[in-house]
């Protein structure tokens, strides 16, 4: 294989949010920058996020943000003290991009285009002289006695002391993720654990959700009704679909369901709609008795989730809770505080936002991100 002449300080493989990020940072430095990208132009994912809208980053605090990310969130506590949200947008203020936060959470470019910070970002290089070379893949770490030395790709070898492997995950394939810069680390020596979709939409056996399509539920709680996830839940948005449930809790909490899903083949959900229990509930219906049972419940739910549930529970809205049957009752009780969901599936990493799992973190220094 070919080693070019060009001499690099560091290479960077992956012209994604991260890895144009890396180059900039590197080159403000003073380091000679080669950043690569397999695809025919930088920046394809960073183009589809937020709905093209671009949803940068979110307001929590550090810690609150580390701890939506499980067990694991600690490792980011370097980084996010180097670049937290308030530091990310002023960067994006100084290269000429100006954000804001419409809803006092999520954070876009004031005019949510994409294209906007896609364009600042490439500016941004060429003013600091980086090199960008599209259409080039990396395919293997140039390793000397344990220690890397360049980049191989189709064209040859790039001699580098450094190197930065930004290449993604294994999301939206359609995209370009294809786990390169996993099967760079494997060989390398690391331990890549189980890779599963994540941040993505979950479909259900119950048919009933197809019927609730127009209505969101705000702060529903999704726990999981297995004995060993019982302390597994989480609380936000939740929206119904033809297959199933998405929304920001969903899509939150689908990095538990999906390695669960494969072990188990399904995975039962216990959904808190109100924030009312059992005997609330209760004591909710026998209230303005002389309403439908329909009427009643539309009270707490959108209408449209409350006849779905009367008739989970094998009862008519359109009767009142007296006239309901004792076991009916009952099981509308047990339905409207803990409604049953089962996940049987999803569209795999084709509509993953992100991918739980990866090179394992112990092999990787939080300070510096280094391997």
């Amino acid at each position: 294989m070919q080693t070019t002449s060009l001499s690099y300080d560091l290479i960077v493989a992956g012209a994604g949010a991260a890895g144009m990020m890396a180059a900039i940072t590197a080159a403000r430095r003073g380091q000679r920058v080669l950043l690569l990208e397999k695809l025919p132009a930088i920046g394809a994912k960073l183009k589809a996020t937020g709905g093209g809208r671009c949803n940068l980053t979110n307001t929590l605090d550090n810690d609150t943000f580390m701890t939506r990310f499980g067990k694991q969130g600690r490792f980011m506590t370097t980084a996010l003290r180097a670049l937290d949200h308030n530091a990310l947008r002023s960067f994006f203020a100084q290269i000429g991009v100006a954000t804001d936060a419409p809803d006092g959470f999520r954070v876009f470019p004031v005019g949510h285009s994409s294209g906007s910070i896609i364009d600042a970002l490439q500016a941004e290089m060429q003013r600091l002289n980086v090199t960008v070379q599209c259409g080039e893949k990396a395919e293997a770490l140039v390793l000397e006695a344990g220690r890397v030395v360049g980049l191989q790709t189709q064209r040859g070898v790039y001699p580098a002391p450094s190197v930065v492997i930004a290449t993604g995950g294994l999301g939206y394939p359609q995209l370009g993720a294809e786990g390169d810069g996993l099967q760079l680390a494997k060989a390398a020596g690391h331990t890549v654990t189980a890779c599963y979709p994540a941040m993505m939409p979950l479909k259900t056996r119950e048919t009933w959700v197809a019927e609730c399509r127009a209505d969101t539920i705000p702060k529903a709680t999704l726990r999981i009704d297995l004995k060993k996830a019982k302390g597994l839940h989480a609380t936000g948005d939740l929206i119904f679909t033809k297959e199933g449930i998405r929304g920001p809790v969903v899509l939150d909490f689908a990095r538990e369901i999906t390695p669960l899903l494969e072990s188990h083949g399904e995975v039962p959900l216990l959904v808190s709609l109100t924030d009312l229990d059992e005997n609330a509930v209760l004591a909710h219906l026998k209230t303005n008795a002389q309403l439908s049972v329909g009427e009643n419940l539309a009270k707490i739910l959108p209408q449209s989730v409350a006849n779905a549930l009367i008739r989970e529970s094998g009862g008519d809205p359109e009767l009142t809770f007296a006239k309901l049957s004792g076991s009916t009752r009952d099981r509308l009780i047990k339905t409207v505080a803990k409604t049953p969901l089962t996940v049987t599936g999803h569209d795999g990493f084709k509509q993953a936002m992100i991918t739980r799992g990866g090179v394992k973190l112990s092999e990787i220094d939080p300070e510096t991100m280094q391997s």
